[in-house]
């Protein structure tokens, strides 16, 4: 077995755990290959034999990956997401950040996740993407997203109009700092922190959010993924901000943009413990109150 191990770079003190995480991996005889991130003459792994190759983009993870592992938060996911593209490359997510709806495996649990890695004690969830179709190129060969596309005003622009259609028929026109588009999984991302409904991540949907609207009568809206969503922006200033995932591209604002559900899926890795019901306990503290401690 081989694994790809990714990150955006790890602070000092958490050394440890990438030498906990090696040093697991060698004991079941999985083959570590590890982002040039973690590579370097000041790196903890220079403190283990150097039995791990390298890699750094997309092209250099063959088929003999069996699956990456993403050491960080939700970010360093969506990063992964971007890494993987469409190779079907199951992706485990150890929490190295804070909330972590997507690394939802804590980084104390190291030992436990390698073992359900080397046994095939786990479960692979397909989670569906957005993909972006617009009148310029963006987002170079990566036009897609996990979580979300999201349409922004710039600074302290004023408030764009953004008229939205669903399959060519007109659905809205949204007065609004921006408007997000968001997957199930992006649910309790951006989505949530704007009000938006949280949502399994195995529905078949998208939902659309406004961000900060002027009409106080819009509200969030599930629709089913197999729309095409496009859209015209209006506004005094000449550009505005399209986002996908923590990507972002301006943009002015005659370009025609539409999003719609990706071809390809990404895998996500959990441990059978790990499921979405106990995650949105355990980040989001609900049935618990201090008052009754």
């Amino acid at each position: 077995m081989k694994v790809a191990i990714y990150s955006r770079g790890l602070d000092p003190e958490q050394d440890v755990q990438l030498l906990t995480l090696l040093e697991e991996l060698t004991r079941h005889h999985i083959k570590a290959c590890l982002h040039k991130s973690l590579v370097g003459p000041h790196s903890a792994v220079n403190m283990l034999p150097a039995t791990y190759s390298v890699f750094s983009k997309h092209e250099d993870l063959d088929p003999s990956i069996d699956c990456i592992i993403s050491l960080g938060g939700d970010g360093t996911m969506l990063d992964s997401a971007t890494l993987v593209r469409d190779k079907k490359i199951p992706v485990m997510g150890i929490n190295f950040g804070r909330l972590g709806f997507l690394a939802s495996i804590s980084k104390d649990e190291l030992t436990l996740a390698v073992e359900a890695l080397a046994n095939g004690r786990y479960v692979v969830e397909k989670r569906i993407l957005l993909h972006l179709d617009a009148s310029i190129p963006l987002f170079g060969d990566t036009p897609f997203a996990l979580n979300e596309f999201a349409i922004h005003k710039r600074d302290f622009s004023p408030m764009i109009k953004i008229h939205t259609y669903l399959n060519g028929e007109f659905l809205n026109s949204y007065w609004a700092d921006g408007l997000i588009v968001s997957t199930p999984t992006g649910s309790t991302g951006y989505n949530m922190s704007c009000g938006g409904p949280i949502v399994f991540p195995e529905s078949a949907c998208f939902v659309i959010t406004p961000i900060a609207p002027h009409n106080l009568n819009l509200r969030p809206i599930v629709i089913p993924d197999n729309n095409i969503i496009s859209f015209e922006v209006e506004g005094r200033a000449e550009e505005f901000i399209c986002t996908m995932d923590a990507r972002r591209e301006i943009v002015e604002k005659d370009i025609q943009l539409a999003v719609k559900k990706e071809e390809f899926e990404v895998l996500l890795i959990v441990l059978n413990e790990n499921s979405f019901l106990s995650t949105l306990r355990e980040k989001l503290t609900w049935g618990f109150d201090k008052r009754n401690k």
